[in-house]
């Protein structure tokens, strides 16, 4: 089937069918905004240590200099978990224009399609494991003391 050939009914199909990829699209897109608020709270935190970095001596510079390392793994992790998301939207973007691209030049794009969305939801299953990985770090170095947990006459 050649790009002459088609009709309004056959474009709808091909727009039905492109619709699908369309949604992870966009539900790519909305996680990409939460891995990005949340590098972005991890840098707020970095500039606020990085002010104390400064004003601190002896083992409050100890524990600055700690959560400084921290926030900076925390970065990197949520970094790559924001590239696996990019990646995904852009291997989704990919495979809704060979959906059309292939179809009015005549190829059958199954296999294509298929082998694209599988490796979109690869890259997006990694980013949302190391979103976890991060969250995990997050509240690993949060520890409320137990002193802090107990009212004044426990």
């Amino acid at each position: 089937m050649l790009i002459t050939d088609f009709d309004i009914g056959q474009i709808g199909k091909l727009i039905q069918i492109a619709m699908a990829p369309a949604f992870l699209l966009l539900a790519t897109g909305n996680i990409l905004q939460m891995f990005a608020n949340r590098l972005a709270r991890v840098v707020d935190r970095e500039r606020v240590q990085m002010a104390e970095f400064h004003r601190t001596q002896g083992e409050a510079h100890v524990r600055v200099v700690n959560e400084l390392r921290m926030l900076d793994r925390r970065a990197d992790v949520i970094n790559r978990a924001i590239l696996m998301g990019t990646l995904s939207a852009i291997t989704v973007g990919v495979v809704i224009a060979a959906i059309f691209v292939l179809s009015l030049t005549g190829y059958r794009f199954g296999l294509f399609v298929a082998g694209g969305f599988i490796l979109a939801m690869v890259f997006l299953v990694v980013g949302l494991l190391l979103f976890v990985a991060e969250i995990r770090m997050a509240t690993h170095t949060i520890r409320i003391e137990e002193k802090l947990l107990r009212l004044d006459d426990d």
